[in-house]
C-alpha cells in the first residue's frame, strides 16, 4: 500500500468535511445568530471567543484540505489544473477550490480581522468589512455545491460523464 495517497485521501476528506461544514456553519448558524445577538447586545462574546477561533480552524482546514488534495493529484496535478480531457471533472473541482481558498485568505480572512476588531478599524470599515466577509462567504457557499459535484465526478467520471 502506497501511505501518501491514502493518508492523502484521507486528510483530504477530513480537512474537506471541516471546511465546509464550518463554511456551513458561518452562512445558516453564525450569521443569523450574531444578528440576533446583536439586537439584544450579547454579540460580544461570540466576537471575541468563538469567531476567532472558528476562523482559525476554517482557515487552515482549507489550507489542509487543498494542500491534501494538491497532493493526491500527484502526477496528475499539471493535468487537472490545466484542464486537460483526461482530467476536466477533477480540475474543475481543484479550480473551484482554489478559488475558494483564495477567497478565504485573501478575502474573508482579512475583513473578518476588521469584522471583528482584531485589527484598528474605524466603524465604517468595520461595517464594509462585514459586508465584503459576508458576500464572499455566500460566494464560497454557492461554489461549494458544483466544488462537491465535480469532486465526486473526478472519482467517478464514468458514472457522471458515461466514460
Amino acid at each position: 500500500m502506497d501511505w501518501v495517497p491514502a493518508l492523502s485521501r484521507w486528510l483530504h476528506v477530513l480537512a474537506g468535511i471541516m471546511w465546509v461544514g464550518l463554511l456551513f456553519y458561518f452562512n445558516f448558524v453564525q450569521a443569523p445568530a450574531l444578528k440576533a445577538a446583536q439586537a439584544d447586545g450579547t454579540a460580544a462574546g461570540i466576537a471575541k471567543h468563538v469567531a476567532p477561533r472558528a476562523l482559525w480552524w476554517f482557515r487552515w482546514a482549507a489550507v489542509v484540505t487543498w494542500l491534501a488534495g494538491a497532493a493526491l493529484l500527484g502526477k496528475d496535478f499539471v493535468a487537472a489544473f490545466t484542464l486537460q480531457k483526461s482530467h476536466l471533472p477533477i480540475g474543475v473541482g481543484a479550480w473551484l477550490g482554489t478559488i475558494m481558498l483564495a477567497n478565504v485568505w485573501l478575502v474573508i480572512w482579512p475583513a473578518q480581522k476588521q469584522a471583528l476588531g482584531l485589527v484598528p478599524a474605524s466603524e465604517a470599515e468595520r461595517a464594509n468589512a462585514r459586508h465584503r466577509a459576508l458576500i464572499v462567504s455566500r460566494v464560497n457557499l454557492a461554489l461549494v455545491f458544483p466544488m462537491l459535484f465535480f469532486m465526486a465526478a473526478g472519482a467517478h467520471t464514468a458514472v457522471y460523464f458515461g466514460k
